[in-house]
């Protein structure tokens, strides 16, 4: 069995939080296809690793599909001189993840039955609300319940507000500040969420890696005392190890962070310096299934609970699901809402994640089929196949 093609898939995904996902297709001479995910958030990012994507046709066409560890190393070190993080460590994540569904379906097994079997039997989740309901105090506490009756024992949010003239954006870090009055209405939102949800819901709050040191430390701890929160994610930019020891040493909130770290590499300093409570390494992002696992491996060394973000399409949620359930140090994986139904669009089997945990099939491979007629109806820029 040989590669014939590698082709990235750019879909509109009307109601989900990226808008479009990027998938990655690879089929084989004997009729076997793989689907992996990488999904960035942005749209150029996407439309760079898709581009990047089709040239790996030149480097694997004619391997064997079967030889995920010969193809992970050689992919890998074809990107050293450029890096090999970032955006290589991404086209070779969404990859791998094909090529585990290609050799799970040559051998009639599930993924997680080829990494060890199971060490539970689903797959625990947690969630985000639609903060674009957060209009009202009714909104909030109506958003809440919904996730809170719908079985989810954890929900994640973003509380900080972006205020006109604040030098914070989504994506970006500029100053890294956040004013007092913007401090006031994330510790207000913090406090009615614990106060709708009662005390034995987990309260996770991301920062995304806006904030210089000082700040994430104030905000840190003004939210503890709002909200009895359970972790503090990404409380400064990634690139700086220094900082997020400073912060570390300053708050009682666990840290979770790894999101944004590409590869096992860049979670050694991670465990060695003791600088997260919680590590998040996204499937489709640091280095596929292979990586994954090998990344959960070390945090258990360490003792140190993995909880993935995959929280863009449904393969990215499925495939961290598959190495999760194998795992014994695991805490949750990260949804992008608590409704799922928005994924059975891109799939022929609705997934099942009732009562705040995913449950895998049997089926090999993945276990999920993806819907061709949908995907080629809903293609963009070009990236897809129409035959």
């Amino acid at each position: 069995m040989k590669i014939s093609s590698i082709t990235p898939w750019i879909v509109k995904a009307e109601g989900t939080f990226f808008g479009e996902f990027l998938f990655v297709e690879v089929q084989t001479d004997e009729g076997v296809t793989g689907w992996g995910e990488i999904t960035t958030s942005t749209r150029l990012a996407n439309r760079t690793v898709a581009s990047a994507l089709r040239h790996l046709n030149d480097l694997l066409v004619g391997a064997n599909p079967l030889d995920i560890e010969s193809i992970w190393n050689r992919t890998y070190r074809n990107f050293t001189y450029m890096g090999s993080r970032g955006a290589a460590a991404l086209c070779l994540s969404g990859v791998d993840i094909a090529l585990w569904d290609i050799k799970g379906k040559v051998l009639g097994q599930p993924i997680y039955e080829l990494l060890g079997g199971k060490v539970r039997e689903d797959v625990l989740l947690y969630t985000h609300p639609d903060q674009g309901k957060f209009t009202t105090k009714e909104g909030v506490v109506e958003e809440i319940m919904g996730i809170v009756n719908s079985g989810h024992t954890a929900l994640k949010f973003d509380p900080f507000p972006h205020l006109n003239g604040l030098q914070i954006r989504r994506n970006g870090y500029l100053d890294g500040e956040l004013s007092r009055k913007a401090e006031r209405i994330a510790a207000e939102l913090t406090a009615l969420i614990r106060e709708t949800t009662g005390p034995d819901i987990e309260l996770l709050i991301d920062a995304h890696g806006r904030f210089n040191v000082p700040t994430a430390i104030r905000l840190c701890n003004t939210l503890e005392d709002a909200g009895k929160i359970d972790w503090f994610e990404e409380p400064v930019p990634p690139e700086s190890y220094h900082a997020l020891k400073q912060v570390r040493e300053k708050i009682n909130v666990p840290i979770s962070v790894g999101e944004r770290l590409h590869t096992r590499w860049e979670f050694v300093p991670i465990l060695e310096n003791r600088l997260a409570d919680y590590i998040m390494p996204d499937v489709t992002w640091t280095g596929g299934i292979s990586e994954l696992k090998k990344i959960s491996t070390m945090a258990e060394a360490y003792y140190i609970p993995v909880s993935p973000h995959d929280a863009s399409g449904p393969i990215n949620v499925v495939a961290g699901g598959h190495v999760m359930i194998t795992v014994p140090n695991f805490y949750r994986i990260e949804t992008s809402m608590h409704d799922l139904s928005c994924y059975n669009r891109f799939i022929e089997t609705p997934l099942d994640n009732t009562g705040g945990s995913l449950k895998l099939t049997t089926k090999p491979g993945l276990g999920i089929a993806m819907d061709m007629d949908f995907l080629r109806g809903n293609i963009i820029d070009g990236f897809g196949r129409l035959d």
